[in-house]
């Protein structure tokens, strides 16, 4: 295994390929993976990006939105399934939080199957977090 992690951004990661990692790690479970445009528009907007590739393969990236200043929210973290027990994750979150400054808060929200993974790897929950979903939301009274 010949694994290298590096800073990628489109068109050098395409999003074909990052579709495809999206499945082997099942976080396209998650993610709009059947709307072009919307992929399109992930990897462009991204401010970080780091790829890890065997051999050329990509088996595991992160993508985050930062102000590089005071927060950094990963907003995608997957690991090719045959990959994952390696450390892989583990070194995209480092370099991930490396690049955007290790003086920036680093913000993820767990996908269900990997709630156990991260204070495994040594990050605290947080028991405040709110979301306002996606879509059309429902005037108020």
């Amino acid at each position: 295994m010949a694994l290298s992690y590096q800073q990628e951004s489109y068109p050098a990661l395409t999003p074909e390929e990052f579709v495809d990692v999206l499945a082997r790690s099942t976080l396209a479970e998650r993610r709009p993976v059947d709307r072009p445009e919307a992929i399109l528009g992930m990897l462009e907007n991204a401010d970080v990006i780091l790829t890890a590739r065997d051999d050329g393969r990509l088996v595991g990236v992160s993508r985050a939105l930062t102000d590089r200043q005071f927060c950094t929210y990963l907003s995608d973290l997957a690991v090719d399934v045959a990959y994952q027990g390696r450390g892989i994750g583990r070194a995209l979150i480092r370099l991930t939080h490396e690049a955007a400054g290790r003086h920036t808060t680093l913000i993820l929200l767990a996908a269900p199957k990997a709630r156990t993974y991260y204070p495994y790897i040594g990050m605290t929950a947080h028991d405040s977090c709110w979301v306002v979903p996606a879509g059309p939301r429902p005037e108020a009274p």
